[in-house]
């Protein structure tokens, strides 16, 4: 199984690409990471739906949450958010030979604080 090369872009309506550098989109694989600012705010597994976090920053990490998705019903708690990462993320990065861990992953750690 190959996987494709890292595929890097912004999203929205920003008139300026200077702006643009606060609303990424990271791609990897399966796996793609809306970002504002240098948080994950939405995440889809191949296979899976899409999984969108509630504001619970500001005005402008609003505008990038309704430019992945303007319907506010699907977005989940920062709680909920954290275990679908754990439940369709983590079984993507992890080495079959490891055991699994007992405490959170730093990248489920590095969710709640990135801002």
């Amino acid at each position: 199984m190959s996987i494709q090369l890292p595929h890097i872009s912004t999203y929205g309506e920003y008139s300026s690409q200077n702006y643009g550098a606060n609303s990424m989109f990271v791609e990897v694989g399966p796996l793609a990471v809306w970002y504002s600012y240098r948080t994950p705010v939405a995440f889809r597994v191949r296979g899976h739906e899409r999984v969108i976090r509630e504001n619970d920053w500001g005005p402008t990490t609003g505008k990038h949450l309704n430019w992945i998705d303007p319907d506010k019903s699907i977005r989940v708690s920062s709680e909920v958010f954290e275990q679908k990462w754990s439940e369709q993320v983590e079984p993507l990065l992890r080495d079959e030979d490891e055991p699994q861990r007992s405490e959170p992953s730093p990248f489920a750690l590095g969710i709640a604080g990135a801002v």
